[in-house]
């Protein structure tokens, strides 16, 4: 299987989990703003360069960034294409594209997901409403994710669908990692401070960790034992090195299904290799800033040659 129905596939997956990546930066922001006692509003800033739609919020709405505005932009806004509303959109198209290679179980629950969004984003959402649908976009991702795992075949479809996924969820990560160093700190003064430690925590908490890092650090949430959890604990389904290892052997699927290792292959072993196989001293030694922004890059250039490897445009 390639071509379109491929690129349908890993596109479709890409939207789920993009549109339950956006619910947790949503939360993020409300979470790290509660930890300021003044300038709340300048975490909405940061929460919209981590989505990327910083540029076109700026556009519509100029320097105007408050908490009501933003969290509409993120929610709903038709001129954003990354809002989760769009964002659901773009699934249930890509979803619809190739719903012969769905089980009846995945469409149902892509179509239910988009019904159900639409439905309660017909409206501007308020701040009380606000914990309720965020839950309710992880509930709904979370059944697309389930019904994939209970019922797709473990063959091509699959794979193509874990690409998307997991592509998706490594550059969410990154982009967690760099603004929480680069852009939510107000000053270098304030790492290892109680502040510091808050937003680490809310970190966590974004990328549902919680639970799982006390299990391997216990109850201090030191900064340097984070890092090291969510970019190279191999046990963390959304630590970078978890991805990354799941990139390569999906890929290394296909090699063996189709019979030839495409350069995207070689491209996330080098990824693999060049980047997980560092310790964390090692990652703080050259720069966290310079390190995520490698992977990122990386994680751009294996998305493009995947694309190209499978002619997801022919």
């Amino acid at each position: 299987m390639l071509g379109k129905t491929a690129g349908g596939l890993y596109w479709m997956y890409r939207y789920m989990e993009r549109a339950e990546n956006m619910s947790r930066l949503i939360e993020t922001g409300q979470r790290i703003a509660l930890t300021r006692s003044h300038g709340a509003d300048d975490e909405w800033g940061s929460i919209l360069k981590a989505a990327s739609t910083d540029r076109g919020y700026g556009a519509k709405n100029g320097g105007d960034v408050r908490r009501e505005t933003v969290v509409d932009w993120m929610l709903r806004d038709r001129d954003n294409p990354g809002s989760i509303l769009s964002i659901m959109d773009m699934a249930r198209n890509n979803a619809r594209l190739v719903r012969t290679a769905l089980t009846p179980e995945v469409w149902e629950a892509v179509n239910a997901a988009w019904m159900t969004l639409r439905q309660k984003l017909s409206r501007k959402v308020n701040e009380r409403e606000l914990p309720e649908l965020l839950g309710t976009i992880r509930q709904r991702t979370a059944l697309v994710r389930g019904a994939t795992h209970g019922t797709m075949m473990r063959n091509d479809i699959y794979d193509f669908a874990r690409l998307g996924t997991f592509i998706e969820r490594a550059d969410y990560t990154g982009r967690l990692l760099d603004v929480k160093y680069y852009v939510l700190l107000p000053t270098a003064h304030a790492v290892g401070s109680s502040l510091d430690n808050v937003q680490w925590e809310t970190i966590l908490r974004s990328v549902s960790a919680r639970g799982g890092f006390r299990m391997a650090y216990g109850h201090e949430a030191r900064p340097r034992d984070i890092a090291q959890f969510l970019i190279l604990d191999p046990r963390m389904p959304r630590s970078l090195n978890f991805c990354v290892s799941k990139l390569r052997d999906n890929l290394g699927y296909l090699a063996s299904d189709y019979g030839v290792k495409h350069p995207s292959l070689s491209q996330a072993e080098e990824l693999k290799r060049r980047f997980m196989s560092h310790d964390i001293d090692a990652i703080f030694d050259y720069g966290l800033h310079e390190y995520i922004q490698g992977v990122l890059a990386a994680l751009g250039g294996l998305s493009q040659q995947i694309e190209i490897d499978y002619r997801f445009n022919q």
